[in-house]
């Protein structure tokens, strides 16, 4: 039986984890069916917006630790190390997509989860939700990008101080230290809803306002501008800005 489904509508795709008896762990043929649905994603032209969540309780409660971490002591760090990227690869292929993605986190996301969600654009939270990072409550130092996500998230004084607590943010603080964009009773419906809006717009200008954050994100103000300039003159030649200025040479 599949641990994952894809379901599209119209361009607006929505992957959900569907081992909810397991709180959706990554445990290998999750791991497998994450990567496969993900690409199969990113081949779609007509794709436009891309909504991840979970059924039941929880949105991903981490890794199989025993099946990932079981045998760990009879083998190299560099096997292990490659192993671990092949888990870590399923879920940051969402960072690859040009279209918005969202991540509707009905229940606890934790650890390789908690990734799962960060991968994201945008974070929903519903009122069961929780962000966390409890790497070092069980010895183990944060992998899958956590550390980045984080400081990119909460800065480097706030992310340091939950991965060394190995602690959780609720869905209302998640979103109160900018975790999460907003609380929502139904997060799946207002990922929905924020998803039709976005794919709504022209795909070339939400792909070339995903980049020009992406870039932002670097923190390099020319190549910023540089990037604006290129995708504000590609977007002025569309038809949706030729008619506001028409409409503005009539008034």
């Amino acid at each position: 039986m599949s641990k994952v489904a894809l379901h599209n509508d119209g361009g607006q795709w929505t992957l959900t984890l569907t081992d909810p008896d397991r709180r959706n762990c990554l445990d290998e043929e999750m791991v497998r069916e994450l990567g496969e649905a993900v690409s199969a994603v990113a081949g779609q032209p007509a794709a436009r917006t891309l909504v991840v969540t979970g059924q039941g309780t929880a949105f991903c409660a981490g890794a199989d630790l025993p099946a990932l971490f079981g045998e760990a002591a009879g083998r190299s760090v560099g096997e292990l190390r490659g192993h671990l990227h092949n888990v870590y690869d399923s879920f940051l292929r969402l960072r690859a997509l040009k279209i918005p993605t969202i991540a509707a986190v009905q229940g606890a996301a934790v650890g390789a989860g908690l990734n799962l969600a960060m991968a994201c654009d945008v974070r929903i939270a519903g009122p069961r939700a929780s962000f966390a990072a409890t790497f070092s409550k069980i010895g183990l130092h944060p992998g899958g990008g956590c550390t980045w996500f984080l400081v990119d998230a909460l800065g480097p004084q706030k992310a340091l101080a939950l991965l060394l607590d190995g602690g959780a943010l609720d869905g209302a603080e998640a979103v109160r230290q900018g975790l999460a964009l907003e609380l929502a009773d139904d997060p799946v419906a207002a990922a929905h809803d924020k998803a039709a809006r976005w794919a709504a717009l022209d795909p070339a200008l939400a792909r070339d306002i995903k980049s020009a954050v992406g870039v932002a994100r670097s923190g390099d103000f020319g190549a910023t501008l540089e990037f604006e300039s290129w995708a504000q003159a590609s977007s002025a030649t569309g038809p949706a800005i030729q008619e506001v200025v028409a409409r503005f040479r009539k008034s």
